[in-house]
């Protein structure tokens, strides 16, 4: 699958397309879930914990937001995010390498242990497992490492 995009610098004018891929996405992954009601939190996350300390870089076609990964400067990535409409193309593969680029001494991340989806994805692109843990929510999570 081609796809045209471009990857760029978040800026404060993505907050409300980040929010909604994000709902968007995990609405996708875990239906049984009900992410609306997590919104005010996830905005309220996004604000606080991760724009303020992290390099977010967006995938963008046809001027609509597709993806975005956010890189902490520990070479932690803590959001891989891309519209369902994307999932099996360049994109996350693309925001992945981004994310190596960021942090060249290696990424570090945490995937729900059922979500065998993105576990298979991160593993054909150089990660490991190196651990387990329960997460906030109770679910388990897998701990997963690339090193150059």
């Amino acid at each position: 699958m081609s796809v045209s995009f471009h990857l760029r610098r978040y800026t404060d004018a993505d907050e409300d397309a980040s929010i909604a891929l994000w709902l968007e996405t995990w609405r996708q992954a875990y239906p049984s879930i009900d992410f609306d009601a997590r919104v005010d939190w996830w905005r309220n996350r996004w604000r606080s914990e991760l724009v303020p300390v992290a390099d977010i870089v967006v995938a963008e076609q046809d001027g609509a937001l597709v993806g975005f990964v956010t890189m902490d400067r520990t070479g932690y990535l803590d959001q891989l995010v891309v519209s369902p409409a994307q999932w099996g193309s360049s994109v996350s593969r693309e925001l992945v390498d981004e994310a190596k680029r960021l942090s060249p001494d290696g990424v570090t991340l945490k995937v729900n242990a059922d979500n065998f989806r993105a576990i298979r994805f991160y593993e054909r692109n150089g990660f490991v497992r190196t651990g387990e843990e329960v997460n906030s929510s109770g679910r388990a999570v897998l701990i997963m490492a690339w090193t150059t």
